[in-house]
């Protein structure tokens, strides 16, 4: 083996010199030949114990060059083996959980801030984890940028650790630790009951605040905690009930905080069908805001975070890679219904 420090060596078209380190140049001639596609798109890379033998290098100069191509987005491993050449195009993984308006406000906010020399492959985990783990275990090492909504707000996906930490953007939950990762994510306890705060006015004229918690609904159960604390700190009598049924009356001077939009929709034909008011004859608060909310009724007032913005912000890590780590302030549409 030719000694890495002193030596120039001319082998297979690679000629080292004294005009940048050995890694750079290495990084410079690998690059060099997938441009004039000795390495296509798609395929693997020639291992780093093979360059190694082949360039007359040591392995730690050919993984440090891999790494220059990888931060450039020209190549991507598999938890640090079997490089792969990425297409020059720049493209994006994208895993929300669940279609709804307010995540397709997201994503319409994301790629509208792209150049064209972008894609964006969208994906949908449903909640389900098994889902979750095939959909990740299939993007890994195909993308240059990762954003993805993680299936539970408790805890990191282990499947995610496969996944380039610096090339990952964690979404909307993130109840779990996550400080060597960046993440743009609500909170769905102090900040809820600081939005619940700040309608204490209005909310303080109904006899009960209701919320509609369905059991199965993934969005994080420490809401009830911080909803049942917000009722007892000011005095106000409260109930959590799973869902609305077809038996479910709608209860005169009553408030509904709802997390489901079907059950907002149930609520309001209920109430409607009885003759009674939004605003005036009971109360309705929906949480996550919807664009639907401005013109039914007289408007259905609503907690959320701004999605739009989340998709902005999502879109500046995928142009740039620059780490980001944000909890979005939660705002309260105002509108006629409570």
């Amino acid at each position: 083996m030719i000694s890495d420090k002193f030596s120039t060596v001319i082998v297979m078209g690679l000629k080292f010199n004294h005009s940048s380190t050995k890694v750079q140049q290495m990084a410079n001639f690998i690059e060099q030949s997938i441009i004039v596609n000795e390495y296509k798109v798609g395929e693997k890379l020639p291992s780093i114990n093979f360059l190694s033998q082949k360039y007359c290098v040591s392995r730690d100069t050919v993984f440090k060059a891999l790494m220059i191509l990888k931060k450039k987005g020209i190549i991507d491993s598999i938890q640090g083996k079997n490089y792969y050449v990425l297409d020059q195009s720049t493209h994006i993984f994208l895993l929300l959980d669940e279609f709804t308006p307010f995540k397709e406000a997201l994503y319409n906010s994301l790629v509208k801030k792209l150049p064209e020399n972008f894609t964006v492959d969208l994906w949908f985990h449903q909640y389900n984890e098994n889902l979750f783990n095939t959909i990740i275990n299939e993007a890994c090492g195909k993308y240059n940028r990762y954003i993805v909504m993680n299936y539970d707000n408790e805890k990191f996906s282990e499947v995610l650790k496969k996944i380039d930490k610096d090339r990952l953007l964690l979404l909307d939950f993130g109840k779990f630790d996550k400080k060597d990762y960046s993440y743009v994510c609500q909170d769905f306890d102090e900040s809820f009951y600081h939005a619940l705060e700040s309608l204490k006015k209005e909310l303080s004229k109904y006899k009960k605040l209701i919320f509609v918690f369905n059991k199965q609904h993934k969005h994080p159960q420490s809401s009830k905690i911080y909803f049942s604390r917000f009722c007892t700190d000011n005095g106000l009598d409260f109930e959590i009930i799973d869902k609305i049924t077809e038996t479910t009356p709608v209860q005169q001077n009553c408030c509904y905080l709802v997390i489901k939009q079907t059950d907002v929709v149930e609520i309001v034909k209920r109430a409607k069908s009885n003759n009674m008011k939004m605003g005036k004859n009971f109360g309705l608060l929906a949480y996550n805001e919807n664009p639907f909310y401005e013109v039914i009724g007289d408007g259905v007032s609503s907690i959320s975070i701004d999605f739009k913005l989340m998709g902005s912000i999502a879109a500046d890590f995928a142009l740039t890679g620059k780490k980001i780590q944000l909890y979005l302030p939660t705002h309260v549409y105002r509108r006629n219904s409570v």
